[in-house]
């Protein structure tokens, strides 16, 4: 694993298309710390990020490690502005702010502690896969309707998870971290992105008690270039290879979609299609 510690010259990127209702990204890392076997469907495969690269996807990071500090200064810049109460940011939307270098450098904690100073910006959303969101669980909590955190969970059969993405930590531990969230009064949302092979009123009856909402996207409709990325990435073929060709339909997603309205409601299940728009 190649991990480099880099001086970045921003961290709040205006954003557009996919993540048009937000008004910055915000990405702590660049790259994946999860291995080369990690989610086979990640649309920054197929990015100029990591074509570019030289490397191998999974296998190196660099770590932003004066991010808090830039953020400071951006945050202020933002208030001289006048622009400061209306920021919706959205970390992260290339990496993952809690992969496993995180434990070490602890960047993303020091990005919530800024915003935990900051005062009362518009919101952010943490997106992660990983339980190691729970060590910021005071800092979360101190944000309170400031933060959501949303919570990737793809499918719950966890001989698909170990098939598809093996390196990602497994579905009972995630939903521990969302239920445990949730219970600590942080806002959540279940990240079901994208919706793999699953059995839709099991995963609903799990979903549903554990989030405050939940969305879902498709390798059709949330790789941000229509399934075109999913394409490239070969995802149709490995899923056939797999015995699962059917997940590759546009409708695929539907039953599991009813079946979490059913037992959420309307007004807490969205669909991404056109974009991460949700919140």
């Amino acid at each position: 694993m190649m991990i480099e510690e880099v001086q970045a010259k921003s961290i709040l990127n205006p954003t557009g298309g996919f993540l048009a209702t937000y008004t910055h990204s915000l990405n702590a890392y660049q790259g994946c710390a999860f291995g080369k076997n990690s989610c086979p469907y990640c649309y920054v495969r197929a990015m100029p990020v990591q074509r570019f690269s030289g490397k191998v996807w999974g296998e190196w990071v660099k770590a932003k490690v004066n991010a808090p500090e830039l953020l400071r200064q951006e945050l202020e810049k933002a208030r001289r502005k006048g622009s400061f109460g209306s920021l919706r940011i959205f970390m992260s939307t290339a990496t993952d702010p809690y992969q496993g270098v995180e434990a070490r450098l602890k960047i993303t904690r020091g990005l919530l502690e800024v915003f935990a100073c900051s005062g009362a910006f518009g919101l952010l959303v943490v997106q992660t896969r990983s339980p190691l969101v729970e060590r910021d669980l005071d800092l979360l909590t101190t944000l309170g309707s400031r933060v959501w955190v949303s919570l990737t969970i793809e499918t719950n059969r966890e001989e698909v998870r170990r098939q598809i993405t093996p390196a990602s930590p497994s579905i009972e531990r995630r939903l521990a971290t969302l239920e445990r969230l949730t219970r600590a009064g942080v806002r959540t949302q279940a990240a079901i992105s994208p919706v793999l092979p699953c059995d839709a009123e099991v995963f609903a009856g799990l979903i549903a008690p554990r989030a405050n909402r939940a969305v879902l996207d498709t390798l059709l409709h949330g790789d941000g270039a229509g399934g075109r990325r999913s394409a490239e990435l070969k995802m149709p073929e490995l899923l056939r290879s797999l015995g699962y060709a059917d997940w590759m339909r546009e409708d695929a997603h539907l039953e599991l979609l009813a079946a979490l309205r059913r037992k959420m409601g309307d007004e807490r299940v969205g669909f991404s299609q056109g974009g991460f728009n949700l919140l």
